[in-house]
C-alpha cells in the first residue's frame, strides 16, 4: 500500500464510513450525521473506497494514516466520539459495531 493522500477531511470520511458500513448495512441516520461532518462530494468519493476496500484494508489505511499524521490526543477523542455518534446514530449499537469500535479505539489510541 503506497502513501495515503488524503485530505484529513477524506480520511474522517473514510473512519466514519467505515464505522457505519462495519456491519453491512448503512442506516439512513447514520448517513445523515456523517454528511454533517463531511460534504456530500467527500461523502460519495470516499464511499465507494471504504466499500471496495476489504476490512483488512480499511482497517490498515485508518492505522497507517494515523502513523504517517501524528494525532494529537485531543484529535483522537474527537474521531472515537464521532464514531460512537455513527454508531448510535440509529438508536442501537450491535454486536459487529460494539467489536469495530474495540478495534478501532486500539488502532486510534
Amino acid at each position: 500500500m503506497g502513501t495515503l493522500k488524503w485530505t484529513r477531511e477524506e480520511f474522517e470520511a473514510y473512519v466514519l464510513l467505515y464505522a457505519a458500513h462495519c456491519n453491512y448495512f448503512e442506516t439512513k441516520e447514520e448517513e445523515e450525521y456523517i454528511l454533517s461532518k463531511v460534504d456530500e462530494t467527500t461523502f460519495h468519493k470516499i464511499h465507494t473506497e471504504v466499500v471496495i476496500d476489504s476490512d483488512e484494508d480499511n482497517l490498515n489505511k485508518i492505522q497507517q494514516y494515523i502513523s504517517e499524521n501524528k494525532l494529537n490526543q485531543e484529535e483522537k477523542e474527537a474521531l472515537l466520539k464521532d464514531i460512537k455518534n455513527v454508531f448510535f446514530a440509529d438508536g442501537s449499537v450491535d454486536v459487529i459495531e460494539k467489536k469495530v469500535f474495540g478495534l478501532l479505539k486500539k488502532i486510534i489510541s
